[in-house]
Parts: structure tokens; C-alpha cells; sequence
């Protein structure tokens, strides 16, 4: 198992998955500008901030780690040729790290703040509070799209670390 091509393969998916966080801030944007444009009532013109409040923090997360990630890929061949054991300890730890983020914001944070969105948008009648909770939801929706793929992938990436090391084949 070459754990440097399993490295390499990982940062390449996260390279190809993390400008969806862009495209769908690049979608928030533009529906910012439509409401803006376009929004005649109140609950229209409610959602310019929020739609671009949404939009800018996607992009801003598509392309932090897209050129995180990309960084890595140079780093992960250095590393690994310096020291093989080394980078396969780091690489666990920061897997299992990861890993155990995703769960508390991914699976369990986000879920409880898109409950709270639902709660305001029945209980809470002004426009604002409403296009509020329902940019927030979307936005929400989103990231637990792309980043429940991304716990797959590094859970298997994770995988292939641990058996490497266990087995000693690096």
C-alpha cells in the first residue's frame, strides 16, 4: 500500500470537492444581487444581507481550503520522504482529529443550529428573522453536503493510515 499515493489521492479529492463550496457562494451572491435588483417586498429585500453574508463565508471556506489543500500535496511528499513513520503518526493524528470535529460541528452543531433556524422561522414573524433562518438553513444544508463527503473521505484515508502503520507497510 504506497501511503504517499493514498496521501496524495485524499488531498486531490478535497481539491475537486472544495470549489463546490465556491459555487454554491458564487449562487448565494447572485441571489443576493437578485433581491436586490429584483425583490419588491419586504421579505424579498429581507434576503439581500443574509444571501451575501452566506455567499462570502462559502467562498471564503471553498478557497481557504482549496488552497489549503493544495499546499499539501508538496508538503505530503517532502514530509513523507523525510521521514516515513513520522509523517504516517502525524497524518493519524490529524485524521483523528479531523474525524472527531466533523462529528461535533458537522453531525451534531450544525444539526442543532438548523433546528433552531426551523424554531425562529414558525415562531418569529418578521421578514428579516425569517430570511435570516432560511439563508442559514440553506447555507447549512450545504455544508453538511460537501463536508458529509469529506468524513467519508477522510475516514477512509484514515483507515489506510492506521492499517499502513499497523502492518508496517509504508
Amino acid at each position: 500500500m504506497d501511503i504517499l499515493k493514498a496521501a496524495t489521492d485524499w488531498a486531490k479529492a478535497e481539491l475537486f470537492s472544495t470549489p463546490f463550496f465556491v459555487l454554491f457562494g458564487v449562487v448565494f451572491i447572485a441571489a443576493s444581487i437578485g433581491f436586490w435588483q429584483l425583490g419588491k417586498t419586504d421579505i424579498a429585500r429581507a434576503y439581500i444581507i443574509p444571501t451575501l453574508v452566506a455567499g462570502v463565508l462559502l467562498v471564503t471556506i471553498g478557497l481557504g481550503l482549496f488552497f489549503t489543500n493544495k499546499a499539501r500535496i508538496t508538503q505530503f511528499e517532502t514530509a513523507y520522504q523525510q521521514d516515513a513513520t513520522a509523517f504516517i503518526t502525524s497524518e493519524i493524528d490529524r485524521t483523528e482529529a479531523t474525524l472527531k470535529e466533523y462529528t461535533t460541528v458537522v453531525f451534531r452543531a450544525i444539526p442543532i443550529i438548523i433546528i433552531i433556524a426551523a424554531l425562529l422561522i414558525i415562531f418569529v414573524n418578521t421578514p428579516s428573522w425569517r430570511a435570516i433562518s432560511i439563508t442559514t438553513i440553506a447555507m447549512l444544508i450545504v455544508i453538511l453536503l460537501i463536508d458529509g463527503t469529506a468524513y467519508a473521505r477522510i475516514n477512509d484515508y484514515n483507515k489506510h493510515l492506521v492499517s499502513a502503520q499497523k502492518d508496517n507497510s509504508y
